[in-house]
């Protein structure tokens, strides 16, 4: 018995908390464990499989947006697996050992519905790319799929002028939080560069946010700034939306920001995409692929359910354990 695609798809499918070769293996009569692991080791898989897949699924709107975020598969007690690295994770809130993923989602604001697009393998040992030439990447190539999108939202680590230069150029709207300690000019050049947490609000200020520029930018562009409170905690918020924005309204477009963090969730705790244990890097990245994969199907039949993905892998595994 040989492994494929499909089938490593429906094991992930269906396992609840071991994801080995050798699991594996154990569950498919006369299928080998050196089976699995060649097909991991051996099969080249790229993010392009995860488009053709997604892209009869996809339901696209004028009012798109694509939402930009990476996510860190926690490796911390790994030792000889190749691609881990040390990196910053907001999930653990600290330096941790994992592979980095670098993840675009397209989110439907009339239908409230989302699909993984895209990903890169953020691995700069491997391919001397940042975080941000993967991002920069992957819109590339949403414009050449001919992807309908008018929004773009990022976290703070991408909201670098280069980026925000480029989506001002390419006429798209870009939502995302700043650092407080971002450099910006509300003076129009009479005065210098300030910290947007030393910025003074007036209270229609509060509510309208205010025009600034931001260090490095050209010299026409500028952006609306926002002040906003969440969960008691004081953010900054920034966009180049050109209609006159409330607080309320840009923390509610920005917030949508937040269903990527959702895939986060659903992927480490459905798919088992950080429990892979294959040492080499092709494995890892096939795995990792299978694992979009499979979170595009609960997705799909979920949506198709009117139901969460979790229930529905639920009802995958008892349907099988009933069967056992």
């Amino acid at each position: 018995m040989k492994t494929t695609v499909n089938l490593y798809c429906q094991y992930l499918v269906s396992s609840q908390n071991n994801y080995t070769a050798t699991h594996l293996s154990e569950h498919y009569e006369g299928l080998s464990h050196d089976s699995v692991t060649r097909f991991l080791k051996d099969k080249s898989l790229s993010p392009s499989m995860l488009w053709k897949k997604v892209q009869p699924l996809l339901i696209q709107s004028p009012q798109g947006c694509l939402i930009m975020d990476d996510s860190v598969l926690d490796k911390s007690y790994s030792f000889k697996i190749e691609g881990v690295q040390k990196q910053y994770s907001g999930n653990a809130h600290g330096v941790i050992k994992g592979i980095g993923v670098v993840n675009m989602i397209y989110y439907n604001p009339d239908l409230d519905r989302y699909w993984l697009i895209d990903f890169r393998i953020f691995d700069s040992a491997r391919d001397g790319k940042t975080k941000l030439d993967h991002a920069n990447e992957m819109l590339s190539l949403a414009n050449v799929r001919g992807v309908l999108y008018s929004t773009v939202l990022m976290d703070s680590w991408y909201a670098t002028s280069q980026m925000m230069v480029r989506l001002q150029n390419e006429n798209k709207i870009f939502y995302c939080p700043i650092k407080a300690n971002r450099q910006v000019d509300e003076s129009g050049g009479s005065c210098p560069y300030q910290s947007v947490e030393s910025l003074s609000w007036t209270e229609q200020e509060l509510k309208t946010g205010k025009r600034v520029k931001i260090k490095k930018t050209s010299k026409n562009m500028k952006v609306q700034l926002f002040r906003v409170t969440i969960t008691n905690s004081t953010e900054y918020l920034i966009t180049n939306e050109v209609s006159q924005l409330s607080s309320e309204a840009a923390l509610e477009k920005s917030s949508f920001r937040w269903k990527i963090e959702q895939l986060h969730r659903e992927e480490k705790q459905l798919t088992g995409i950080e429990r892979c244990q294959a040492r080499t890097n092709r494995s890892q990245r096939n795995h990792i692929l299978c694992c979009a994969l499979v979170w595009l199907f609960l997705n799909a039949v979920a949506q198709q359910k009117q139901t969460t993905s979790y229930q529905i892998k639920k009802t995958y595994i008892s349907s099988i354990l009933l069967k056992n």
